[in-house]
């Protein structure tokens, strides 16, 4: 089937484009240049097209891409760690995800031949900073600012929500893999033999192997009875400490050093907090309740085949 995806050449859009290619499926990227960056495109090949958008919050031209289209894949957004969170920052962080989902939106609404499934991002951040509570998909939203950016994010997909289209909303964690995403920025002090926890380190940290978030969204195209929220987090989520700990023995290195809150804050500001120093110990009930199967469910696992020599 065809399959429109807006976000396809980050870190989590390359290769999710490649897998469903690998799938037998048509891909049309949404981009806003006139082609990829170059290395960017998550697959290339006769089953892959490349369309100009303007996710100015109405469809267009474009749109007519959507309109017979087996499924919507939506992970268009600026990167929430990329900068200092100022105001401008958070207006942007904010108004792409918003922008680009209403665009989408409009263009499913419009849609003749409605796709039967729209999948659109969000975060586990969804839930606030939490203690040890576990976060299932029933818990109700937090208050911080990435709290808000999701349950906003979301009421803009859930629009496209009609007979003829369900819309999935993937609440995602910490996703790992050795060439983007957080992971890489965590190795330095480990290889250095001063890594350790962040803050007091008994935060949680919601974490997922890229390959099972890969497999988790083809399954959600796949599923009819996976819609509404889905967190798409490991089984087993772990504190900051514990997983500084796991990192440590699949690098064989030392992690007792911790970093200080206090100094993360001054560097990062309130990104310290939305992101460090704070955690939710999601788990993705809804999805093991409705039969999926993560490959890397405990974090050493994990780890042990991102860091494998093999």
């Amino acid at each position: 089937m065809r399959i429109v995806i807006a976000g396809g050449t980050g870190f989590l859009g390359r290769p999710l484009s490649a897998a469903l290619v690998a799938d037998g499926h048509d891909l049309v990227f949404l981009i806003r240049g006139s082609s990829p960056p170059a290395g960017q495109s998550g697959a290339t090949g006769a089953r892959t097209r490349a369309v100009t958008w303007t996710p100015g919050g109405d469809a267009g031209p474009w749109a007519a891409e959507i309109d017979g289209a087996g499924a919507v894949i939506n992970l268009a957004g600026e990167s929430i760690a990329a900068k200092r969170w100022t105001a401008a920052q958070k207006r942007r962080i904010l108004d792409s995800r918003l922008q680009a989902t209403r665009s989408l939106v409009a263009a499913v609404r419009g849609a003749a031949a409605a796709p039967p499934v729209f999948v659109s991002g969000s975060a586990v951040g969804y839930y606030g900073p939490l203690g040890d509570e576990i976060a299932t998909e029933e818990r109700p939203a937090g208050s911080d600012f990435l709290a808000q950016v999701c349950v906003q994010w979301e009421s803009e997909a859930r629009r496209a929500a009609s007979d003829r289209t369900r819309v999935v909303c993937i609440r995602t964690g910490i996703v790992l893999d050795a060439d983007g995403g957080a992971l890489p920025h965590m190795l330095p002090p480990f290889r250095f033999g001063v890594g350790g926890p962040v803050g007091s380190g008994r935060q949680y940290w919601p974490w997922i192997h890229r390959e099972d978030w890969i497999a988790l969204v083809r399954w959600v195209i796949q599923t009819p009875a996976a819609e509404g929220a889905i967190n798409a987090t490991a089984p087993t989520p772990v504190t900051n400490a514990d997983f500084a700990r796991a990192l440590g023995r699949a690098l064989h290195r030392p992690a007792f050093m911790p970093a200080p809150g206090f100094a993360l804050r001054l560097l990062l500001g309130d990104m310290a907090d939305g992101l460090l120093l704070s955690g939710q110990r999601a788990t993705p009930s809804k999805a093991e309740r409705l039969g999926f199967h993560f490959r890397y469910p405990r974090v050493d696992d994990a780890l042990g085949a991102i860091f494998s020599p093999g």
